[in-house]
């Protein structure tokens, strides 16, 4: 296998706060439910709203299922790019696996031209493993399918041309990816969940990385992450930040965020372990999980700000993302929770931690738009 020679990965700050929300377009198996043509304006809709009240990212997981309505993420992001000018927009995750990076870059290319220069790619295996047959890949190569991917992925974001062989795919001879991205070198993430191989890659690599926290105690990551920062600096790579994505709402009270989170939240758990053949989850596991030590971040929005600022005390990341709609939860609900999100939740994080280099200017024009919104005819 050979490759060209990719250009050394730019520091990214590690300093500042982010705050955002991610979402993998849940639409309803059923007749009688929320399909895709509703759905998805809903979520351009929210993408905005982000945008408005001051969120640092929004993503759109890539899935192949009848329950999740995105198999696109940089079609939904580029609407999404065309009513907003600060957030940041981000594939979470692109299943590289059983995708063809060079298309991959070309579409996230095109993503940055449009947005000037918002787009990222948070790259990873996904959840579930449908897109193998479907693309035509066999799962018995998961790992080499990924590793192989990665490194075209990585070679031909650097903007020279590429010449490249591997088993998984046709060569290519001196491609050049077009249109170039805007960033001079568009921000991959490597999206990760357990498995310490993926946190030892990434830091070899030098990219930011992409921990996504579904059960368990986040500090049950802290030594992985540690592993990860030391093989960035022993592989000579300047520090880079780590987001951390997490099921979670906010509402005005602790108990309406959790009456309105659970049915939807269980609903899709519960879905999903029937496929799997794992036991269902019920309300007081789903109690335990919001407790201060546990893996979601549902709650006021000073709860919310205070869990944050806890897990950035456990995890010292930079970035947290939220996966606020999930199920059945209605759209009205999630604008609520975003607008929470970015009006009191974010502006007490960043006052604890920085982010935004004049929260208060920020937050004026946040108020400002949230006040023409509500003007405006419906």
């Amino acid at each position: 296998m050979t490759t060209t020679q990719t250009t050394p990965v730019t520091a990214r700050p590690t300093n500042a706060t982010e705050i955002g929300v991610f979402t993998f377009a849940d639409v309803s198996p059923e007749a009688t439910g929320v399909h895709a043509d509703q759905r998805l304006p809903e979520i351009v809709e929210e993408i905005e709203l982000a945008d408005q009240v001051g969120l640092d990212v929004f993503g759109i997981g890539e899935h192949h299922r009848p329950d999740f309505a995105a198999p696109s993420p940089a079609i939904l992001l580029a609407a999404g790019a065309s009513r907003t000018s600060n957030i940041r927009l981000t594939s979470s995750v692109t299943v590289l696996s059983s995708d063809d990076p060079l298309r991959v870059m070309e579409q996230f290319a095109m993503l940055d031209s449009l947005s000037g220069g918002r787009a990222e790619i948070m790259a990873g295996r996904g959840a579930f493993t449908e897109t193998f047959g479907l693309f035509g890949y066999d799962i018995n190569d998961y790992d080499d399918l990924f590793i192989e991917k990665l490194e075209l992925l990585l070679a031909l974001r650097s903007g020279r041309p590429v010449t490249w062989s591997g088993r998984h795919r046709a060569p290519l001879v001196n491609v050049v990816v077009h249109p170039a991205p805007v960033q001079q070198l568009l921000p991959i993430w490597l999206g990760v969940g357990g498995s310490p191989e993926s946190f030892v890659r990434a830091g070899r690599l030098g990219l930011p990385l992409a921990l996504g926290i579904v059960g368990g105690a986040p500090a049950r990551f802290a030594p992985a992450l540690d592993a990860y920062r030391r093989v960035l600096d022993q592989s000579g790579h300047q520090p880079q930040p780590v987001a951390v994505s997490v099921h979670g709402f906010v509402a005005k009270t602790s108990q309406a965020a959790a009456d309105t989170y659970y049915p939807a939240d269980a609903e899709l758990m519960n879905r999903v372990a029937r496929e799997r053949g794992f036991a269902t989850t019920s309300r007081p596991e789903f109690d335990r999980k919001i407790l201060a030590n546990g893996p979601y971040i549902v709650g006021s929005p000073g709860e919310v700000a205070e869990r944050i600022l806890l897990l950035h005390e456990t995890l010292g990341h930079q970035r947290t993302l939220f996966q606020l709609a999930v199920g059945s939860l209605g759209h009205l609900d999630v604008m609520k929770a975003i607008e929470l999100l970015g009006t009191e939740v974010a502006p007490i994080v960043r006052a604890e931690l920085g982010g935004r280099t004049d929260a208060h200017a920020t937050q004026t024009l946040a108020n400002e738009a949230l006040d023409q919104r509500r003007a405006a005819p419906s």
